[in-house]
């Protein structure tokens, strides 16, 4: 049996922030620049009572709680303290899979400290998180990843919840088929057609029915709706593509973007140096005024060895995109992908390292983004010394 337990650091950033100014304590503070096309990065609890939610419109925000301390973020020192929060759970386990600055994975099956259950180890760790940083996290523990995540947000704030492996199906049965990881509204729109509303509802279809309809996501509902996840809490996940974007101040033509193009793309250079392998694929990204997105790509015969080749390969791309002068664009983006081995480009491209530069970027003055993407009623606390308990 795995024993996985998911950290979640309680409105993070905003926590960090109130840690550091004690005027701010008990005050709704919202993580974000001000501005038409900003979002908000985190909003602590006093202003999420407002509705104030994280990638919210900052304008949206600032309307529902006048009354807040809007902060710019400050992502070296939230780097900082993350380092802390990584090296506090170092000390249980060497498996941990970061998910961003603020929450990770660990398997605890076997851990350092000889804690003899996994809710043992989850609750030290946020005691000790709570002596030395002076910082709230939430944590739920499993058999599995899927389970530990919807279990850590069962309590928040500052809570612990656990499910043990014979509580599976009298937690996971009545939850709305929503909660699933991967069900967005489109899926429960779809589910609903087959009159699937809970997932006591979606464990009732064959798996037939789900492969003709969902595909291979189809075996995956049928897995998750019977509490079955294998995934493994991989320590380094390979990067599958790294890309810069920035969202205009206001709609621009085509003609207009190459002065972002070309600072993306050193952005993107500049990113790339941190992996071993190359990537041989360009891509470049657009939103139209509309919200349509479009993506043009080239790989060329040779890899890029320069930012100027990238830079020129990047603005080549546009020709592909045959809109007409009148179209409008708010985003622009480029990126690199199909990575292959092949060269030392720079130091080992750890997925901490990933994160650091994705917010990094994420969050500059200019509102530059970093993405990384990587390839997304009663259960006891307290019966953990039995065997088979977590």
């Amino acid at each position: 049996m795995r024993k996985i337990v998911h950290i979640d650091m309680d409105a993070f950033y905003a926590s960090v922030e109130q840690r550091d100014d004690s005027q701010l304590r008990g005050k709704p503070v919202i993580v974000a620049w001000r501005g038409n096309r900003s979002v908000v990065c985190a909003a602590s609890y006093e202003a999420r009572k407002f509705g104030v939610r994280s990638a919210m419109p900052a304008v949206r925000a600032d309307r529902l709680c006048p009354n807040a301390v809007f902060l710019p973020p400050d992502f070296p020192r939230y780097r900082a303290v993350s380092r802390q929060v990584r090296d506090i759970f170092h000390r249980h386990t060497d498996l941990i899979e970061p998910l961003s600055l603020d929450e990770a994975y660990l398997d605890v099956t076997e851990n350092k400290t000889g804690l003899p259950t996994a809710t043992q180890v989850a609750r030290t760790i946020r005691e000790q998180i709570r002596t030395e940083l002076q910082l709230t996290a939430s944590a739920g523990v499993a058999p599995n990843k899927f389970l530990a995540k919807i279990a850590s947000d069962w309590k928040k704030p500052n809570g612990l919840f656990v499910i043990q492996p014979d509580e599976v199906d009298a937690f996971l049965l009545p939850l709305p088929v929503g909660r699933l990881p991967g069900v967005g509204k489109v899926t429960e729109e779809k589910l609903k057609g087959f009159d699937v509303h809970t997932i006591a509802d979606l464990r009732c279809l064959d798996l037939s029915v789900l492969e003709t309809r969902f595909g291979r996501y189809g075996v995956r509902l049928y897995e998750l709706a019977r509490g079955v996840d294998e995934s493994k809490v991989v320590p380094d996940r390979p990067t599958q593509s790294i890309s810069a974007e920035d969202t205009f101040e206001r709609d621009v033509p085509l003609s207009e973007t190459e002065p972002m193009i070309r600072r993306l793309a050193e952005l993107t250079w500049a990113a790339s140096r941190n992996e071993r392998r190359i990537a041989r694929t360009v891509v470049l990204k657009l939103k139209t005024a509309e919200f349509k997105i479009l993506t043009r790509s080239h790989t060329p015969s040779s890899p890029p060895s320069s930012c100027q080749e990238l830079t020129a390969i990047a603005l080549s791309l546009r020709e592909r995109v045959a809109l007409g002068p009148q179209q409008r664009f708010r985003l622009v983006g480029v990126g690199v992908s199909n990575f292959r081995s092949g060269g030392h480009l720079g130091s080992t491209g750890s997925i901490r390292l990933k994160v650091k530069l994705y917010l990094d970027i994420y969050f500059t003055v200019a509102k530059l983004t970093l993405v990384m993407w990587l390839h997304r009623d009663k259960l006891s606390l307290d019966n953990y010394g039995e065997a088979g308990k977590l």
